[in-house]
């Protein structure tokens, strides 16, 4: 198996991945945590369990009757972006690839469930403590985050080094070899 089918097969394993935990959790949410709003502790009060559904975007942004539509579309193109971002991923890059399936599949997860669950998207998870509480969520977001973090440190790095190697290039350009000025060695030109 080559290089590029190794990166297909780890892009579409944690995509399926992280749809099915997404999917199960989320069915199992909606049937154990019923009704919404009502915190389940798990750790203590700082993890708790807390089904609600969300009809628009992360934090709750809504765009009115058709924000279904609108973020459902908006899920199709991230997804087309990564799976191109995928195709120009260099052989082997494993932590890029799984990166862009985290991310691909927990956007694909949330768009299964807004047009699955007509009451919005399911969250549950619940995380804070007292009356300061982040938004809550669920598996597909946090496959969104974290690789949406992973992918942001890749590229960094990427950057990174690609400056490097056009310094080393810059700096070898600039100095003039030791048999062209006498052998007094090293000379920068200006």
């Amino acid at each position: 198996m080559t290089s590029t089918n190794r990166n297909a097969v780890l892009f579409w394993t944690t995509v399926a991945l992280v749809i099915v935990v997404d999917l199960v959790t989320k069915v199992l949410a909606v049937r154990f945590l019923w009704p919404p709003h009502v915190p389940h502790r798990i750790l203590g009060d700082a993890v708790r369990f807390t089904l609600a559904f969300n009809p628009g975007a992360a934090f709750s942004m809504s765009l009115g009757p058709n924000s279904r539509y609108i973020f459902g579309a908006f899920a199709i193109v991230a997804i087309v972006i990564l799976y191109r971002l995928l195709r120009v991923t260099a052989p082997g890059d494993r932590v890029r690839v799984f990166a862009l399936g985290l991310a691909a599949g927990g956007a694909a997860g949330n768009l299964l469930d807004r047009f699955r669950e007509p009451r919005g998207v399911v969250d549950f998870i619940d995380i804070g403590w007292g009356t300061v509480r982040f938004w809550t969520f669920n598996v597909a977001d946090s496959a969104v985050t974290v690789g949406a973090l992973m992918l942001a440190f890749v590229l960094w790095q990427e950057d990174r080094r690609e400056l490097a190697i056009a310094a080393a290039k810059a700096a070898e350009r600039d100095t003039v070899p030791a048999e062209s000025n006498g052998g007094s060695g090293s000379v920068s030109s200006s």
